[in-house]
């Protein structure tokens, strides 16, 4: 009677099936012993909403640095990270949540804003009344945010000072945008008593606007930005330019911002609009193992990892490793610092 392909093992005579079997088995020791003779580490990076650009990024980072055991050889086209880290990204509220998540250890590495970095870092601004957090450190400047002033078509808003009596999101408690707008605000003459504040995340934002329920709302974020592109794409916003003497004098007085652009075509029919930016950095703890951060700054670096940066976000194509330290005020930390002397971005 004819058998199963399945079950041929078990016709063969026992003395051969004993040696398959065993052959079954050491091969199985051996592939096992291979994958977990590689330590696994695992990595998390503190980002922000699924609806702005830290989650996304996060999310392209954690991809470029991690090498799961039994992965394929870098040389062979296979992943070119860490030997044996898993990285994951991991939704928070922002830059001052993810600072806070890096000190008390929440999770191993963030982003976060350069002005956000170096107010922790040195106990000002927000930061004044707070003991500053000095084991801050920087793995790399990674890419400029543009400040989005998102406001309703209908709502008759014209200028900043335009926001006074509006209801407008300065987002919530713990993010990077938050104090961005605040200080905005002060430099228009306005404050949040001055408006209707409404606090809500990027995603909250986009439904109350859509419902009319929200006449404005600030996110910093890495443009293009779903949450902007969203409302865009139904016609329902404009972009409110900030530039002027104002903001000139601004800039002089903070220097981790500067002037920007967010090019025409970047959000359905919204054309060109002057702006402001600050620097996203990759933040880490000073405890971290030098080697660990060498190891992950090398892996960001490879170029053939080039690629994934590419093509993985627009503003991946903006992390390059002759600006990795540019902007950065606050220490790098020991293993990035001896990657960047190796391959000459640093020269002291």
């Amino acid at each position: 009677m004819p058998q199963k392909e399945g079950w041929a093992i078990l016709n063969v005579n026992p003395t051969a099936r004993l040696g398959l079997l065993a052959s079954v088995l050491i091969l199985l020791t051996v592939t096992f012993g291979a994958v977990t003779a590689q330590q696994i580490s695992f990595l998390r990076i503190g980002t922000g909403s699924t609806a702005g650009t830290y989650y996304p990024i996060g999310t392209l980072l954690a991809s470029v640095i991690s090498n799961p055991p039994g992965s394929r050889a870098c040389e062979s086209g296979g992943s070119c990270g860490v030997p044996g880290l898993i990285a994951t990204a991991q939704t928070t509220h922002g830059s001052v949540d993810n600072i806070s998540g890096v000190s008390k250890g929440v999770f191993e590495t963030a982003l976060a804003q350069s002005d956000v970095v170096a107010a922790a870092f040195n106990g000002t601004g927000i930061y004044a009344k707070k003991k500053p957090v000095k084991s801050l450190r920087v793995i790399a400047n990674l890419y400029p945010e543009d400040v989005h002033l998102v406001v309703r078509h209908d709502a008759g808003i014209k200028n900043v000072k335009d926001l006074k009596g509006k209801r407008v999101s300065i987002d919530v408690p713990g993010s990077g945008t938050r104090e961005n707008a605040k200080q905005i605000l002060r430099a228009y003459g306005l404050s949040t008593k001055d408006i209707d504040a409404i606090t809500a995340v990027p995603d909250k934002a986009v439904s109350l606007m859509l419902a009319d329920k929200l006449d404005a709302f600030f996110i910093v974020a890495g443009y293009p930005v779903t949450a902007v592109s969203e409302l865009a794409d139904v016609g329902k916003i404009d972009l409110l330019p900030i530039s002027g003497k104002i903001i000139d004098d601004f800039v002089a007085k903070h220097g981790y911002y500067s002037v920007s652009d967010i090019p025409e075509g970047t959000y359905a029919g919204v054309g060109a609009i002057p702006t402001l930016a600050v620097s996203t950095q990759w933040i880490v703890d000073a405890d971290t193992p030098e080697d660990l951060v060498y190891a992950i700054t090398q892996a960001l670096w490879n170029n053939r990892n080039r690629h994934l940066l590419d093509r993985g976000h627009a503003k991946g194509l903006l992390i390059h490793l002759d600006t990795a330290t540019k902007g950065v005020s606050i220490p790098l930390h020991p293993g990035a610092a001896r990657y960047y002397k190796e391959v000459g971005v640093l020269t002291d």
